[in-house]
C-alpha cells in the first residue's frame, strides 16, 4: 500500500513518490511549479520570491550578486560584463543609457526646450516621430539634426524607453504651411531609412501630433467646447480612423485608448473631466498647452506623414466650424467632400477610405 503524505503548502495528500523535498518542504507538483523556479545561471531551485532577476531571466541571490546588476538610469537587468560606467562614477548603466549620458544630440525623455513657433498661428502642429531598429546612436541623430537645423532649430531628438534601439524626433511647433513648405520632411525620412531606421514596420513606433490649445478658441470655455467636438468626431468615426491609423485595435487599447461614445460632444468633455483623462488615450488632454493625437502608427513614408498632418487639420476645421448638431449629422462621405489635398486623397485611396477607390501604393517603412 502506497504511503500518503501532505504537501506542506496546500495540505493535500499525495503519494510520497509524487512529492518533492525542497528547502525543508514537501511540495506537490502544482505547488512546486507555482512557488519555486530554477536559476538560469547556476541551475539551483529557489523560491520564486527570492528571484533577483526578472520574468525572462531567473537568478538566485548569489548569482545576481556575483554576475548581474541593474542599470541605474532605466532599471534594466544587465550582466556585470555588459555594464558601463561614466568617468568618476560607480553607478552601472546599460549600453543605451550610457550612450544617452554621453550624447550631445539625443536628450533625455523629459527634455523640453523653450518652444520656438514657426509660421502663422494660432494653429501650430508639433510632431513626435519615433524611429527604431537603427540604433540609439548619437552620430545618427547628429546627421538627421544637421540635415534639418541648418540655420534654426526645427528639430531635436529624445530618448524613449518604449523603443528597442532608436530614438524620437520632435519638432518645434509649426503651422501646417510651414511643415509642408519649409520643414524638409522628404529628405529627413529618406535619410532615416538610409541610416537603417524603421517606423511603421516596428510595433514600438508611433506618430504623435500636438495642436496648440489656443487654436480652439480665445477662452477656456470656447476651447473646451471645440475640443469636445474633436473627441466626438474621433469616437463617431472610430472605425475609419482605426483604418487610417494603420494600428490594430489592440495597439490602440494599450497606447491610445478611446474614451467611449457619448450622444453629445459636451458629454464627451464631461466624461474626461470626471477623471477619465489619461496620457494614453486617442486624444491626450493632459498637457496644459496642447492636445495630442496619439492614434497614428509611425511612418517613414513621406506622403503618409503629410497626409496625417492634413487629416488632423481637417478634424480641427470641422470642430471649429460646425455646431454640435451639424457635427452629429456629419457622415464620413460628407467629410471626404471637404478634402482636396492630393497627398491626403492618395493616402485615403490607399487605405480604401476614399469612396473605396484603391490605388497602387509604395510600401510603408
Amino acid at each position: 500500500m502506497k504511503s500518503l503524505e501532505r504537501c506542506t503548502c496546500c495540505g493535500q495528500r499525495y503519494d510520497r513518490e509524487d512529492l518533492t523535498y525542497f528547502n525543508n518542504y514537501l511540495l506537490c507538483p502544482s505547488c512546486l511549479s507555482e512557488e519555486s523556479c530554477i536559476c538560469d545561471h547556476c541551475g539551483n531551485r529557489i523560491w520564486i520570491a527570492d528571484n533577483e532577476g526578472n520574468d525572462t531571466l531567473i537568478l538566485c541571490p548569489s548569482c545576481y550578486e556575483n554576475n548581474y546588476t541593474h542599470c541605474d538610469h532605466c532599471g534594466r537587468l544587465i550582466a556585470l560584463s555588459d555594464a558601463h560606467y561614466l568617468d568618476d562614477e560607480d553607478e552601472p548603466y546599460c549600453e543605451s543609457c550610457y550612450n544617452l549620458h554621453q550624447s550631445d544630440y539625443i536628450h533625455e525623455y523629459n527634455y523640453k526646450p523653450v518652444p520656438v513657433f514657426y509660421g502663422e498661428g494660432p494653429r501650430y502642429f508639433g510632431v513626435e516621430l519615433e524611429l527604431d531598429e537603427g540604433g540609439e546612436r548619437d552620430y545618427n541623430a547628429k546627421r538627421l539634426i544637421q540635415l534639418v537645423n541648418k540655420k534654426q532649430e526645427y528639430l531635436y531628438c529624445k530618448h524613449d524607453g518604449s523603443l528597442s534601439d532608436g530614438f524620437e524626433l520632435v519638432t518645434h511647433p509649426m503651422s501646417l504651411s510651414f511643415h509642408l513648405n519649409h520643414m524638409p520632411w522628404a529628405q529627413l525620412t529618406h535619410r532615416a531609412v538610409e541610416l537603417g531606421y524603421l517606423s511603421h514596420k516596428c510595433d514600438t513606433c508611433g506618430l504623435h501630433i500636438h495642436i496648440s490649445r489656443n487654436a480652439f478658441g480665445d477662452t477656456i470655455d470656447e476651447q473646451d467646447n471645440t475640443i469636445a467636438r474633436v473627441l466626438y468626431f474621433v469616437e463617431k468615426h472610430w472605425n475609419e480612423l482605426l483604418i487610417f491609423s494603420r494600428r490594430t485595435q489592440r495597439q490602440l487599447d494599450r497606447w491610445a485608448a478611446r474614451y467611449g461614445y457619448k450622444d453629445q460632444p459636451s458629454e464627451m468633455m464631461e466624461h474626461v473631466k470626471k477623471g477619465y483623462a489619461s496620457r494614453y488615450t486617442c486624444v491626450n488632454l493632459t498637457n496644459d498647452s496642447t492636445i495630442e493625437f496619439r492614434i497614428f502608427r509611425g511612418t517613414l513614408k513621406y506622403n503618409t506623414l503629410i497626409a496625417t498632418l492634413q487629416m488632423v487639420n481637417h478634424i480641427c476645421n470641422v470642430a471649429l466650424s460646425m455646431s454640435d448638431e451639424e457635427l452629429k449629422s456629419l457622415s464620413w462621405s460628407t467629410f471626404m467632400a471637404y478634402i482636396t489635398e492630393p497627398e491626403l486623397i492618395q493616402y485615403l485611396k490607399e487605405r480604401r477610405l476614399y469612396l473605396n477607390e484603391p490605388v497602387n501604393s509604395e510600401e510603408e517603412l
